[in-house]
């Protein structure tokens, strides 16, 4: 029995090869430029084009390494501050120096044993978390 990519508890595998394509946030209309430079000049993330039949709806699709965020207009927009993308990383304290660097308020959480992570906000007030694995916890914890 192998461990997760999670590092916790067994791995299991579907009959369906479940794998995550994408984590779609909301975004208020007319802030694409704002999340433009938040994904991609802060975090580091490229921008990727639209199909075409969506582009007509706004929003800003990026991606960088394994992750995609796909940053959808809502009409009625409200931030999620509750739910929000777990993002693995691997420079966990660079990323959180930088963020504060550039004026990015940091809140980190130590309730997740076996795992280093913090809080961010985007621009817009949605929640993040990035989450790295703590090397110093056997796996199996």
């Amino acid at each position: 029995m192998s461990v997760s990519a999670q590092g916790y508890g067994p791995d299991h595998e579907s009959p369906y090869g479940y794998s995550l394509h994408h984590v779609q946030l909301a975004i208020p209309a007319g802030s694409e430029d704002e999340c433009r430079a938040f994904y991609v000049g802060l975090l580091g993330m490229a921008e990727i084009a639209k199909p075409p039949v969506l582009a007509a709806r706004g929003g800003l699709w990026v991606r960088a390494d394994s992750l995609e965020i796909h940053l959808g207009v809502e009409e009625d927009f409200r931030p999620a501050r509750k739910a929000h993308p777990g993002i693995r990383v691997d420079g966990l304290d660079e990323l959180a120096k930088h963020l504060e660097d550039n004026g990015v308020k940091v809140v980190w959480d130590d309730n997740f044993p076996g795992h280093r992570r913090f809080y961010a906000h985007d621009n817009v007030g949605n929640r993040l978390e990035f989450i790295q694995r703590d090397p110093s916890v056997p796996a199996e914890w």
